[in-house]
This record gives C-alpha cells, sequence and structure tokens, in this order.
C-alpha cells in the first residue's frame, strides 16, 4: 500500500515538472519571436575601408541603426567588392543593391541634368559650392534621380581636379599652351585643356605616372590626395591649384528599396545621410590637408591661382558646346547665394 501511494506521488510531481517547463519554454518562444531581427541593407562603396566616402558610409550605418533603434542595419561594402560605379549604378535601379555612394559623373549617363556638376569653374568658391549642394538646387538635381528609379540622399566632398606638370610652374591658361595633359576619356575635358590651351591626352590612369616618367605626357589633372597617392608628384613637381573641377559625390537608395520604407523611416534616412555628410567633409579636409603636408616636404611646387577670373573665360567655348543643355541650371547655380 504505502509502494502505491510512493508511486502515484512520483507520477504527480513528474506531471507538474513537465507543466512548469512546458510553460517556460513557452514563455521564452514568445519572448524570442518578439526580438525581430533587423532589417539589413546593402551599401556599395568602391573606395578603400578608410576613405573619406567610405567613412561617411559607415557614419550613414551607424546613425540609421541608432535612429531606427536597431529596426534597420546597413553594411558597408568598399573596395569595389560590389561592381564599378556604372554596374552598381545598374544594380541600384534593379534593386539588387538597396544603396550606394557613387560620383556624379558617371550618373549623367543616367540622368543627364545631373551632368551640370562636371562644368568647368561652376562655382565661385567653396562655400557657393556647399551652399548650392545643400540648398534647393542641390535638392532638386537629387530628385532628378527619382526618373531612373533612385533615390537621391545627400553629397559628399571629393575636392577639387587641378593641373600638374613636370616642365614649369603653370600661374594662367597661356602657360599650359603645348604641355601634353592627361585626361579622361571624356569630351568635355578635353574640350576643356584644349579651350585652356594644352594638349588633352586620353590615358588610363594607371599609366599616368610612366608616361609622366618617359615624357609620353607632361602631366595630368587631379585632386590633392589622389596626386600624392599615386606618387605622381615623384614625376610631375609642379602643382596648380586652379580647382577646375569640382564634381561632388553622391548618396542614394534604389527606389524599390526605398518605397518599403515607411514615410517616418525615409525622413530618418534623410537625416541619418545629411547629418553623415559632416563627418565626411571632416575626413576628406583631412585626407587634402596631410596630402599637401607631404606634397610640401616633398619640395614640389605648388602655385596658388588667385583670380580665377582667365581660367574662367577661357573655357567659355566649353560652355558653349556643352552648357546649352544645362542652361537652366547654370542660371540657378549662379544666382544661388
Amino acid at each position: 500500500m504505502k509502494l502505491k501511494k510512493m508511486f502515484a506521488m512520483s507520477i504527480s510531481v513528474a506531471l507538474i515538472s513537465s507543466i512548469i517547463v512546458g510553460c517556460g519554454n513557452s514563455e521564452t518562444s514568445s519572448t524570442n519571436s518578439d526580438e525581430k531581427k533587423p532589417i539589413v541593407l546593402k551599401l556599395a562603396e568602391n573606395q578603400s575601408e578608410d576613405y573619406p566616402t567610405t567613412i561617411g558610409d559607415k557614419e550613414f550605418a551607424r546613425l540609421i541603426e541608432e535612429k531606427t533603434e536597431g529596426r534597420y542595419k546597413v553594411d558597408v561594402y568598399s573596395g569595389g567588392q560590389l561592381g564599378d560605379e556604372k554596374s552598381v549604378i545598374e544594380q541600384v535601379q534593379l534593386g539588387t543593391i538597396d544603396l550606394a555612394r557613387v560620383n556624379a559623373s558617371p550618373l549623367t549617363e543616367f540622368v543627364n541634368d545631373i551632368g551640370v556638376l562636371s562644368m568647368p569653374f561652376l562655382f565661385k568658391d567653396e562655400e557657393h559650392k556647399w551652399n548650392v549642394l545643400n540648398g534647393d538646387v542641390g535638392s532638386e538635381l537629387l530628385d532628378a534621380l527619382k526618373s531612373a528609379n533612385m533615390v537621391g540622399l545627400a553629397y559628399y566632398d571629393s575636392g577639387s581636379r587641378s593641373f600638374y606638370n613636370s616642365k614649369k610652374a603653370v600661374e594662367k591658361p597661356e602657360d599650359l599652351k603645348g604641355l601634353k595633359i592627361r585626361v579622361q576619356q571624356s569630351s568635355l575635358f578635353i574640350s576643356l585643356v584644349e579651350a585652356l590651351g594644352g594638349s588633352a591626352t586620353p590615358m588610363a590612369y594607371d599609366e599616368v605616372y610612366s608616361a609622366i616618367q618617359t615624357g609620353v605626357i607632361d602631366g595630368a589633372e587631379n585632386n590633392f590626395p589622389s596626386y600624392y597617392s599615386t606618387n605622381h608628384y615623384e614625376v610631375a613637381k609642379y602643382y596648380t591649384l586652379n580647382n577646375h573641377s569640382s564634381v561632388p559625390e553622391v548618396l542614394m537608395a534604389s527606389s524599390s528599396s526605398w518605397d518599403k520604407l515607411s514615410e517616418d523611416d525615409q525622413k530618418l534616412f534623410y537625416e541619418a545621410a545629411v547629418e553623415s555628410q559632416k563627418v565626411q567633409r571632416e575626413a576628406w579636409k583631412a585626407l587634402e590637408d596631410e596630402s599637401k603636408a607631404g606634397i610640401e616636404k616633398a619640395g614640389n611646387t605648388i602655385i596658388e591661382v588667385k583670380d580665377s577670373t582667365p581660367w574662367r573665360e577661357a573655357v567659355e567655348p566649353v560652355y558653349e558646346e556643352f552648357g546649352t543643355a544645362y542652361n537652366e541650371w547654370i542660371d540657378k547655380i549662379e544666382k544661388a547665394e
């Protein structure tokens, strides 16, 4: 009899224990289901991990995670992992890439209006440039991307391009006469150099160092960091700060990815993009200063152009040839303060 009672008690304890454990598991399962995983978005970047645009991308990603309280996460794929800029733009259009940072120049092939940003001496100075880009005109240009299934979010800095050569100090446009200058494979840049009196020579950028070294060309044009990081300063000792081209970078989203966001989240993404610009521009300025210091230490000659009027007047034929397509935009930019 005693044995039967003990057996019955054992069964009761076992049943109660299983019920308690079962309830506990149910609660844990419920808790886990409530913890939703973040929606992960891909951002394409063709520059290296420590480059200013990548630094800007990462700040944007950090702000997105913070502002959405972890509901969204942006993974930055730097170093061209997702393809070159043209390929990335096409993938953004298709929606296979959610976000990207690209230069405005290749965007012209997809949205013609953006081409106005490639016009030479477009801005009066740095202050005017950022007032334009961060103002109504800049916003209108970003809005133009919508016609190609892209959403422009903000602009990043990539400095200004200037001339450098191995022969002499170039202080005015006439000094370029007879110099063979490497340019991009672009009819606009070819016309620019020729209008300034130089001899334009289209060439792959990775061939420039040896071409200057062997005298095939006399120089090229680019920003301070590129001039320094490629070691072109070793073979071209004269750098003229004429700032003839100042094409910005564009941070953008795929329309298909964008349309999946709520209106409130779209506002948060815009905010994050605009706020990330400050960190990106600071990183660019630091890189420019570091590059300039290295160039000066090497003993190179840096010629600062204090009056850009002769340069602007010299490129009027370029505006006659290419500017008519952008007359409305150019007028808006000139009037912007």
